[in-house]
């Protein structure tokens, strides 16, 4: 009978250490940031922007309305238990460049010096319906008459 309960006893023993190990935090990291070390090999008014990915790398995204910048991003995500996942850590590098493609200022920012930006789509809409067009497609199916097609 003893063998049992000491059986019994280390089943619960390990469902425990199982369910306060599934509570421990988890991180994830995305994205990419170059070191101080790759950025000193980076000279303002002589690097170009071909000069600058192969040294350090291409960018996570460029300027939207122009070539003007780059931006390298990472971020450290933290996801606890059944809490939504926490952004804390985030670092982005801004390398901006003239109208000839040459590095004129870098920048680095934390999330400590931003605000969290909601981000939008813009989507044209339709002509006033919210019908797909395999919708419109089947829905003319069958709404031919022969005058139609005779005259």
């Amino acid at each position: 009978m003893s063998g049992e309960s000491f059986r019994f006893g280390k089943s619960i023993a390990v469902l425990c250490i199982l369910a306060l190990s599934a509570c421990a935090p988890q991180f994830r990291n995305h994205g990419y940031v170059p070191t101080e070390f790759d950025l000193a090999q980076v000279t303002v008014g002589v690097d170009t922007r071909a000069s600058v990915e192969e040294l350090i790398g291409a960018p996570a995204t460029s300027g939207m309305a122009t070539d003007s910048a780059a931006y390298y991003v990472q971020s450290r995500v933290r996801n606890f238990a059944w809490r939504a996942p926490e952004v804390i850590e985030r670092q982005v590098l801004a390398i901006s460049y003239d109208s000839a493609g040459v590095v004129t200022n870098i920048e680095r920012f934390g999330l400590e010096d931003g605000q969290v930006v909601p981000i939008s789509r813009r989507i044209t809409g339709t002509s006033g319906t919210n019908e797909s067009i395999i919708r419109r497609l089947i829905g003319s199916i069958g709404g031919f008459s022969a005058s139609d097609f005779l005259g």
